[in-house]
């Protein structure tokens, strides 16, 4: 069992969660009441504010506090959760502050992810949409039986205006914040009636983001920031080959450099703690920590390669299997086949891996920004032999996530060095540290066949896709017949209409190399796969690639809309000048619908510039269009970076890369101009935070195929390929 299916065997199950949910008209855990110990008092009075659920507080000023369920970490849901509590609450958006909730799965899991309390998957608003106006909902609800009482008249006559509860017939009307005492007393509706999307004041207009000016103005406070009495700065040189071991370690050296005050050891890595960073940099240094290397210090790409390409020549766990594949190709006009690869990806968060710890005989403080603030909890708690309930995370702001911060690795190792020392100790990895100790998107190798019939139509699909699995590792409950569920998103169902089809999955461990979730993850692979390959079936038909995909989306209107919008708006089919190329891509995604149009232009060296991406996007009910465009463009410009430069390598059992000038970023002279689209649509709601990532790498491949005639079937894009291959312009 691994930690977090411990974390879940002690909180709730997936099973039990969603009966709670349902058994409340599809709101959640609003039964529940925080807990006195984590409600502040009232300033004024002393008295508990009202606090009818886990996500609300309403204080006798009126003033409300929505504690969020997820976290912010710079995809907006600090502005668009709020948002959905205070349509149903009533109250005015910048009437409302935000805080983050304690670690408690009970009353803030992700009913999409099992229960855990985790953001990640772009799942922030499809978990909590429902459950958050519910809660507003019943939280107005009760402020209005509150008023009723007060005012002595029916409460089917009152309605609620901004912060207000009115009596129209007598033009009285009376502020929430004096209704909690008595609110605060009723019992909680088990069932409230929720606004007609029709009225929505709020949801689905642009509102500007609420965290902004605490992030222009620097009171914004990140991880990275925290400060505490008596804290001392430690920096970390851990084996540059996993698996391996601290040798040596020259401890007085780093105990003459000014300000160091202790060298902490552990098993795979030296810390130094100081007065401050410089310090603690300096001491690592001077240490001259020595590693033996294990048994992986010989491992490369190339071996690492060689054994997907091996693995991936046998049958894998069947993920779909929809009619007779083997017969379909047999009977073929056409065949084709293709061989793709996508590369290691690091995270590369702007703020680098931190984490700050004060041990206590009895308890332990942690200062961090978390994903899963709930399986930090567990994991510094099994760390120091403490139970869960004496540790306490505080959570902060996370400058940048992408799938880093699901990972506790860095928290568990911040625990042990702070344990270690009297003082508090704020843990900062150097940015080669974060690079080369990160947990990396998997390679996948990738194998592709498809038959077409003798008008072009596609008749049969077949795709095996090898790769390490991240599931196995980090919940292995949630494999099913050796599938791993996220390495095939995106690749066992796909958009298109097709008669026979067969996609399977071998998973294949690279050599001591940690995987974990990136950005997108399975389909940041597999759209880039399906794309590109739909784009080769088209070249082989004969067909223009829009038509082509057309007639395989007839019998899906989502994806068909969104791709003739971005096709549309991005003119598809006008002249481009020399060299230069539109490629498009659809998924459906992560509950979401989406197209993009890459243009691109290609230079006689092989260098690719993105000029330009037109995207179409149908995501549901849009809560915020700001903050989706906003997230699209963000999907984008990071779907970018990865296709032109991204790719982790090893050598000798280490990562080549150490800093954004071996792991390059896309720089700003670079960014494309972003058109975005949200296709209006009432059906539930989609994520958001990853499928402009996806979508973008297969955009870009079919715009530089366009554009040269040369078909690239391996990230990040090669420019000695395009060099040396590419049709004059």
């Amino acid at each position: 069992m691994t930690l977090l299916d411990d974390v879940m065997d002690r909180t709730v199950s997936r099973r039990t969660f969603l009966r709670s949910s349902a058994a409340v008209g599809g709101g959640l855990m609003i039964g529940f009441t925080l807990p006195s110990a984590i409600l502040p008092a009232d300033a004024a009075t002393g008295s508990e504010p009202f606090a009818p659920n886990a996500f609300i507080r309403i204080d006798q000023t009126g003033k409300v506090t929505f504690i969020s369920p997820m976290i912010e970490m710079g995809q907006g849901t600090f502005t668009s959760l709020p948002m959905l509590v205070a349509e149903e609450l009533d109250v005015d958006l910048t009437n409302v502050v935000v805080e983050h909730s304690p670690a408690n799965a009970k009353l803030y899991g992700n009913a999409l992810i099992g229960g855990v309390q985790m953001t990640g998957g772009s799942t922030s608003i499809r978990a909590f949409y429902m459950p958050l106006r519910q809660a507003g909902a019943t939280a107005r609800q009760m402020l209005i039986t509150a008023a009723a009482t007060n005012l002595k008249v029916d409460a089917a006559g009152l309605t609620t205006e901004p912060g207000f509860v009115v009596h129209a017939a007598s033009k009285r009307r009376i502020g929430y914040g004096e209704l909690v005492d008595a609110a605060a007393k009723l019992p909680v509706p088990a069932d409230v009636k929720l606004k007609d999307p029709s009225t929505f004041r709020l949801i689905g207009t642009p509102v500007k983001r609420l965290d902004v000016a605490g992030k222009v103005n620097g009171t914004a406070i990140y991880g990275i920031d925290v400060k505490l009495p008596g804290m001392k700065v430690a920096t970390v040189s851990a084996s540059p080959v996993f698996g391996g071991k601290v040798a040596s370690v020259d401890e007085a050296a780093a105990l003459k450099v000014p300000g160091v005050h202790q060298v902490a050891k552990l098993d795979n890595a030296v810390a130094v703690i100081a007065d401050h960073y410089w310090a603690a940099k300096q001491g690592l240094e001077a240490a001259a920590v020595t590693f033996d290397d294990g048994p992986h210090a010989s491992v490369t790409t190339a071996d690492v390669v060689a054994a997907l390409a091996t693995a991936s020549e046998k049958p894998g766990a069947v993920a779909t299997d929809k009619g007779d594949v083997a017969a379909a190709l047999a009977k073929a006009a056409t065949k084709v086949e293709a061989i793709y690869e996508a590369p290691f990806l690091a995270h590369a968060t702007m703020e680098p891996i931190n984490c700050t710890v004060q041990v206590k005989p009895d308890s332990c403080d942690v200062w961090v920004g978390s994903q899963v603030p709930d399986i930090a909890q567990a994991v510094v708690a099994k760390s120091l032999g403490l139970k869960p309930e004496q540790v306490t995370i505080h959570n902060h702001l996370l400058g940048g996530g992408f799938g880093r911060r699901l990972e506790v690795d860095f928290i568990a190792q911040a625990a042990l060095i702070a344990k270690q020392s009297k003082d508090p100790i704020k843990v900062v990895w150097s940015r080669e540290e974060d690079i080369t100790q990160d947990m990396y998107r998997p390679y996948y190798f990738d194998r592709m066949s498809a038959g077409l019939d003798e008008n072009g139509r596609l008749t049969a699909w077949s795709h095996r896709i090898a790769g390490s699995s991240i599931i196995a590792r980090y919940s292995p409950s949630w494999m099913k017949n050796g599938v791993d569920p996220d390495a095939v998103e995106g690749a066992a169902e796909i958009p298109y209409a097709v008669p026979n089809m067969h996609v399977d999955y071998v998973q294949v461990e690279p050599p001591g190399i940690p995987t974990a979730f990136w950005r997108g993850v399975g389909p940041t692979h597999n759209i880039y796969v399906v794309e590109s390959f739909i784009d080769e079936l088209a070249a082989a038909a004969k067909k223009d690639p829009v038509e082509y995909r057309r007639a395989l989306l007839a019998d899906n209107p989502r994806a068909l809309k969104v791709m003739e919008t971005a096709a549309r708006n991005a003119g598809w089919g006008t002249p481009l000048g020399p060299r230069k190329g539109r490629g498009i891509s659809v998924q459906f995604a992560f509950g979401s619908y989406l197209s993009e149009v890459a243009e691109v232009t290609v230079a006689d060296n092989g260098t690719v510039r993105v000029d330009r991406v037109v995207a179409a996007i149908d995501c549901g009910v849009a809560v915020n269009p700001d903050t989706i465009e906003a997230q699209i463009q963000s999907g984008i410009i990071f779907g970018i970076t990865a296709a032109l430069y991204g790719e982790i390598t090893l050598k000798d059992g280490r990562v080549e890369q150490t800093n954004f000038d071996t792991y390059q970023m896309l720089r700003i002279d670079e960014a494309p101009k972003i058109e975005v689209e949200i296709v209006k649509s009432s059906e539930a709601p989609g994520g958001l935070g990853e499928p402009g990532t996806s979508a973008l790498a297969p955009a870009v491949l079919n715009a530089v195929y366009a554009a040269t005639g040369v078909r690239l079937r391996k990230l990040p894009i090669d420019t000695e390929k395009l060099k040396s291959e590419s049709r004059s312009g």
